[in-house]
């Protein structure tokens, strides 16, 4: 499901001019916690799951998987940038792609730090997985997560309707990023 194939995990930090992504760690949970359950955060993807089930279900180091990464400020978790094949059905465009996908604490919104967290990102797709198309998925109606998509280089591949609302699909080409 979330198979990136042969990359070496987990990697070095990947250090950018003000962040850090790196693996998660057990001084991460209450920040997981925070991010899950954030219905700010969650307003385009569902809502939020309630507090007390994801302090439940939570393992003590959340979400350590291939592709997965905590971004840091300050050395504090501020977000999560995510990497894994996509495999739904609905959008027929995306299956078998990386897909690049990001939540960031409200906190850190507005800073430019999903851009500059995401970029390196792809970099980092780009040396472990050469030649390798990245896919975008967002609703339509979260103009942030839209304008983020065009910054990072990502083109409309299709839009598509799911969890009863207008989703887009971005594809971005391997490469650098556009200037």
């Amino acid at each position: 499901m979330n198979d990136l194939g042969p990359v070496p995990w987990p990697p070095a930090p990947i250090r950018t001019a003000r962040l850090r992504l790196r693996p998660s760690e057990a001084r991460d949970r209450a920040a997981f916690v925070e991010l899950l359950s954030s219905p700010e955060v969650h307003t385009y993807l569902g809502g939020p799951r309630p507090r007390d089930e994801v302090e439940r279900e939570l393992p003590e180091v959340p979400e350590r998987w291939p592709g997965s990464f905590v971004v840091e400020r300050g050395g504090v978790m501020i977000g999560q940038v995510l990497l894994r094949r996509a495999t739904r059905e609905h959008r027929p465009a995306a299956v078998g792609k990386v897909e690049l996908g990001c939540l960031f604490l409200p906190r850190a919104w507005g800073a430019g730090c999903a851009a500059e967290a995401c970029a390196a990102a792809l970099d980092w797709v780009e040396g472990v997985l050469p030649g390798e198309p990245v896919v975008l998925a967002t609703q339509t109606a979260n103009t942030a997560s839209m304008r983020l998509a065009a910054k990072l280089g990502f083109a409309e591949a299709e839009r598509f309707r799911a969890w009863g609302a207008d989703q887009w699909l971005g594809l971005r080409a391997p490469g650098p990023l556009p200037d």
